[in-house]
């Protein structure tokens, strides 16, 4: 289960229809999206705000989504990046892992979109979660007793 139930998703998609699609389907699965349709929207977003994932489609009117991967992981190497795209051919699979991504599902496999951001999210907060041993209380024998003393 994730410690944050609402992850934030920057979703960049330049299809208008899509990112509408997307923001309605992601926020059904209890996850808050924000949507840019360029790579210059996506790039200046990700420096103002916080978010928990980042979701490219590999076509982009300014720059191809790819580029746009190896820029924000370059930029934030410790947020996953996941693609969602059209493109189903292996080489554009093996380019976004390449590029720095995590993952890449294929359009339109919603069910395999929010899985992956459900598992990527998860995977990312227990890496980053801070793990502090336990450790036993010291505990110290005192030079004083409880005992009455002798008269």
């Amino acid at each position: 289960m994730l410690s944050n139930p609402r992850p934030r998703v920057l979703c960049v998609d330049d299809d208008e229809d899509s990112r509408m699609m997307l923001i309605t389907l992601l926020r059904q699965a209890l996850i808050e999206a924000k949507a840019v349709g360029t790579a210059t929207q996506a790039l200046s977003l990700m420096q103002t705000e916080r978010f928990d994932l980042y979701l490219l489609d590999g076509w982009l009117p300014d720059l191809d989504g790819f580029e746009l991967c190896r820029r924000m992981r370059a930029f934030d190497p410790h947020t996953p990046i996941l693609f969602f795209s059209g493109a189903a051919y292996e080489a554009d699979k093996e380019r976004g892992i390449e590029a720095g991504a995590n993952a890449y599902v294929v359009k339109p496999d919603v069910d395999g979109l929010v899985g992956s951001i459900t598992q990527l999210v998860s995977e990312a907060e227990s890496v980053t979660a801070k793990v502090i041993p336990f450790r036993p209380k010291m505990s110290f024998s005192s030079p004083f007793t409880l005992e009455p003393a002798a008269a």
